[in-house]
């Protein structure tokens, strides 16, 4: 039972720290399941196609998600951290 916790933690843990990469599997996951489900209703199109469709749609949601996670992670390094910093060297 203690690998059990220890591998839960490290999930959660790494989420907390990247809060997107979740979104982003959630998000490719959703369009999957979407298109799968829209798959009877696709009229004339070839299935191929349909499922190129769907292929490109989740790998754009998911480097959407991870892009907004670099720059979430690097305003938080390069322009909050430096302003905490500033403030630390003033109250000084």
């Amino acid at each position: 039972m203690s690998t059990y916790d220890e591998n839960e933690s490290k999930f959660l843990r790494k989420a907390k720290e990247n809060p997107f990469v979740p979104v982003g599997i959630a998000g490719f996951f959703a369009i999957v399941g979407y298109r799968l489900l829209k798959m009877k209703d696709r009229g004339e199109t070839k299935m191929s196609v349909h499922l190129i469709h769907m292929r490109v749609a989740a790998q754009g949601f998911v480097v959407g998600a991870m892009t907004v996670g670099v720059l979430y992670s690097m305003y938080k390094q390069y322009i909050v951290k430096p302003k905490e910093d500033q403030k630390a060297v003033g109250q000084k």
